[in-house]
């Protein structure tokens, strides 16, 4: 009688027919967020087999309603503190919430960040993928390499807008026509301000712009630059419409950072990137008491644009370069 460790396996019985088929039984799908294949370029993050058409545009609704909601209900508790402490501004009919420039700036940022959360939600609820796969390929906003960023976009930015001050420096020596120097108690409580509250809000455009809606257009196309392409046009239009150099500008470098994006795998260059630009442009607005200054990067002047032509590139190509000596990671590992 042969031992029983010698007796030949046999397939267990299926529950609802004969053991020979349907075996092996079909998997059960992973429960939770999924995230794109190995191999998965940016763009194409939302591609994990999860989604349906349905469920796009299920997260277009829900991001964009997110993102109402938030902004109103950060300018909501705006106006509550404003009427409580009596900070409005002294003109009924003014469109500010606070009488001081610094408060109501402080709010407009605080505003424009909470889009990030919004995103996010989104994306794990209709998207089905981790949340973090909007930051980057890793799964996750990469700190390392967004410090390094931040080392080269702070000076690339100071110089870019140290040419703009010397060429557009007015006759009279002025390059402003703001309330002057604040002085330093004020433009210190100014700048602490501000740099707390401006990585959220740059985050938070990149997010929207650069990485929500490059991914939710990669579903449908393999290439990344219809989205791209998209993306910066809204991008433009959402400053405003303002000279025709600006909305070149803004543009012209929004498809640069998407590039940027795609080409590192992650929103940390140009978020690095977006930072230096506004802390650079509101630390000097602080300066000249220009905070209460309702213009945008959609009215820059045509030196300015010129400027971008050069240093935009620069940077791009400099970051990219940078990312392959580190070897970051372009793709799903």
């Amino acid at each position: 009688m042969p031992h029983e460790d010698s007796a030949p396996h046999e397939r267990p019985p299926h529950p609802h027919g004969p053991p020979w088929q349907n075996w092996p039984p079909t998997p059960a799908p992973t429960p939770g967020p999924v995230p794109a294949p190995p191999g998965s370029p940016y763009h194409e993050q939302g591609r994990n087999g999860r989604v349906t058409a349905r469920d796009g545009w299920a997260e277009l609704l829900l991001v964009a309603g997110l993102i109402v909601v938030a902004v109103l209900g950060v300018y909501l508790v705006g106006f509550v503190l404003a009427e409580g402490l009596h900070a409005g501004p002294a003109a009924p009919d003014s469109d500010r919430v606070f009488s001081s420039p610094l408060a109501d700036m402080a709010l407009q940022l605080a505003a424009l960040g909470a889009a990030v959360p919004a995103v996010l939600v989104g994306v794990r609820r209709c998207g089905r993928r981790p949340a973090g796969t909007v930051s980057s390929v890793t799964g996750g906003l990469r700190l390392r390499w967004l410090v390094r960023c931040a080392a080269v976009a702070f000076p690339v930015m100071a110089a870019q807008v140290g040419l703009l001050l010397v060429w557009t420096w007015d006759a009279d020596g002025s390059p402003s026509s703001g309330e002057g120097f604040p002085g330093w108690p004020m433009l210190v409580l100014s700048l602490v301000v501000l740099w707390a509250l401006i990585p959220f809000q740059a985050a938070a455009e990149e997010y929207v712009f650069r990485g929500w809606l490059v991914q939710l257009t990669g579903r449908i196309t393999r290439s990344p630059w219809p989205g791209i392409a998209l993306a910066s046009l809204l991008f433009a239009l959402a400053h405003g419409i303002g000279e025709a150099s600006g909305f070149a500008l803004l543009f012209y470098s929004a498809m640069w950072w998407g590039w940027l994006v795609i080409r590192t795998g992650g929103l940390e260059a140009v978020i690095a990137l977006h930072t230096a630009n506004n802390a650079v442009a509101m630390g000097l607005a602080a300066a000249f008491g220009e905070l209460a200054d309702d213009g945008t990067a959609a009215d820059a002047p045509w030196q300015a644009l010129v400027l971008e032509l050069v240093f935009t590139p620069l940077y791009c190509l400099a970051m990219a370069r940078l990312a392959d000596r580190y070897a970051l990671d372009r793709r799903t590992p």
